[in-house]
């Protein structure tokens, strides 16, 4: 695996001997001067070299220009992201990294302002994976991966720096999203309900907290009729844990709950056999929450902070839940089950009313890969989000942007939408009746339904099914999406300040054409 570090200033190095590349945008790398950037290249690159490079790239929507043989490049983001995209371009970046860097210890320029330094440097993340069980040996019979080392460095416009803590956060950031990224990417037969409990466990000792684990036949017990109905039919029990970080002069609690489905077969409502390879990234939203609570706490939360996992494998077998099966969730309502494939949602009406009734959060937001409609909903790169509030929808939409972990709202309105589970035997049932009508809102209402449609707090549902992977590997979407989110509790300037952007009434730059000076 490559080891990140990220760097307030350039490094000299050779390319000849670790290889760099230098990314921006257009107007950036238009106005960044050779002596910048001088200890990276020389002695292989000089200064002529370097301008003529510049002088011929031309974004459509990226391009790329060697510099020295393969070690040494020079690449432009997009020209233009609209007003839906993250001015970050934080999706072409990470592709470009992907693209141009070698596989080898080597240094990645990145060229930007502050303004989008956090998107950036999560960007650069995203694009070094950890899960891998390739074979392949390097000559001294080690995998050659694991002695890499990345070193991501960044170059500032105008009088911007890179401070200290900017560092710590960054790094932070990134060990959040590569975690949540390989517990995704990791298959069921490793990453099953006991391997996720090992990785919160992982999390725990490092921020010196104890999990609350709720497991097996104790889940059926103590009412939570949710998790252990779609759980119950695995070898491995199924589990709610509950990781609490509660610093000293809080005065606010805030509950992140995580669709933690290790794998989905469909139960009986079994998937095809086309449907069901992938379904090991159904734990993405409880994956993004442990990677996202780490970095929190890293980076100094304020407040009271809960993360709920629910953990279950949704699998077939003589114990598995049945169409016409009714149970009763933690909210004590009854549920009559007509899809054993809409399984998420009950997990999670068992964490946000935990959340709620145990935990006592006022703000509360679930993350899950629900439905399946997100994708055509919203597409592949934006999230959907859906909430009783417009202050923090409004607030997510732009934090989104800022993060490059981007969203999209759909309607929130419970007396249209919630008679689609409408059943004669029991409070509801688990999927709807008109899979044409807002199926990504409805699915998120019924989770909604069992916190309480009259619940005074903030309720945000976010469902990442597609934006979770970016064709076979998971990209960590979403820790970088809740570190802004609730950055104003954060301790740290560079997270407080996404957040502090947002709540300033909204404004989002608009993408910039003109030059911008690179010192």
């Amino acid at each position: 695996m490559s080891k990140l570090s990220y760097r307030r200033e350039l490094v000299p190095s050779d390319p000849a001997q670790a290889p760099v590349l230098i990314v921006g945008q257009t107007g950036h790398l238009k106005e960044l001067p050779f002596e910048r950037v001088r200890c990276k290249l020389e002695p292989r690159v000089s200064s002529e070299i370097f301008e003529q490079a510049k002088s011929v790239l031309h974004p459509a929507p990226t391009d790329s220009c060697s510099l020295y043989l393969d070690l040494a490049k020079l690449a432009v983001l997009p020209t233009k992201a609209s007003r839906h995209n993250s001015e970050s371009r934080g999706h072409a970046l990470t592709k470009l990294v992907q693209t141009h860097t070698s596989g080898v210890s080597e240094s990645i320029v990145v060229v930007c302002d502050k303004e989008n330094l956090f998107a950036s440097g999560c960007a650069v993340a995203r694009a070094f994976p950890l899960y891998s069980r390739k074979t392949s040996k390097a000559e001294n019979g080690v995998t050659s991966a694991e002695s890499v080392a990345v070193d991501v460095e960044f170059l500032l416009t105008g009088d911007d720096c890179v401070t200290k803590e900017d560092v710590l956060v960054l790094e932070s950031a990134a060990k959040g999203i590569r975690l949540a990224a390989k517990i995704v990417d990791a298959p069921c037969s490793e990453m099953n309900v006991s391997g996720f409990l090992k990785e919160i466990d992982a999390v725990a000792k490092e921020l010196k907290l104890t999990p609350k684990v709720i497991r097996g036949e104790e889940l059926k017990q103590q009412g939570f009729g949710g998790i252990y109905g779609v759980g119950k039919a695995s070898d491995d029990p199924p589990a709610l844990a509950v990781l609490s970080y509660e610093p000293e002069g809080a005065t606010e609690t805030v509950a992140w709950v995580g669709k933690g489905i290790v794998y989905d077969t469909g139960g009986l409502s079994i998937k095809g056999k086309t449907a069901m390879p992938g379904m090991k990234r159904d734990c993405g939203g409880a994956a993004a929450i442990l990677g996202a609570f780490y970095a929190a706490v890293k980076c100094g939360f304020k407040q009271n902070l809960h993360a709920v996992f629910c953990l279950a494998e949704n699998s077939v077998g003589p114990n598995a839940t049945r169409p016409d099966d009714i149970h009763r969730l933690y909210s004590g309502q009854t549920v009559e089950i007509n899809n054993t494939d809409a399984e998420g949602r009950l997990v999670l009406s068992d964490g946000v009313c935990y959340a709620d009734r145990n935990l006592k959060a006022s703000i509360i937001l679930d993350m899950a890969t629900l439905t399946g409609a997100q994708g055509i909903a919203t597409g592949k790169y934006h999230g959907a989000i859906l909430t009783n509030s417009e202050q923090w929808e409004q607030k997510a939409l732009i934090v989104g942007r800022k993060t490059a972990d981007l969203l999209s709202p759909v309607p929130y309105c419970p007396e249209l939408h919630f008679c689609e589970f409408k059943s004669a035997v029991a409070d509801m049932k688990n999927s709807v009746m008109d899979r044409g009508n807002a199926q990504v809102s409805c699915a998120g209402l019924f989770i909604g339904a069992h916190l309480g449609f009259d619940y005074e707090g903030a309720w945000m549902h976010v469902d990442m099914a597609s934006p979770v992977h970016n064709g076979e590997r998971a990209t960590g979407y979403g820790v970088a999406l809740l570190l802004g989110l609730f950055g104003e509790h954060s301790g740290a300037d560079l997270l407080k300040h996404v957040a502090e952007a947002a709540a300033a009434g909204g404004t989002v730059k608009e993408p910039q054409h003109k030059k911008a000076r690179v010192n």
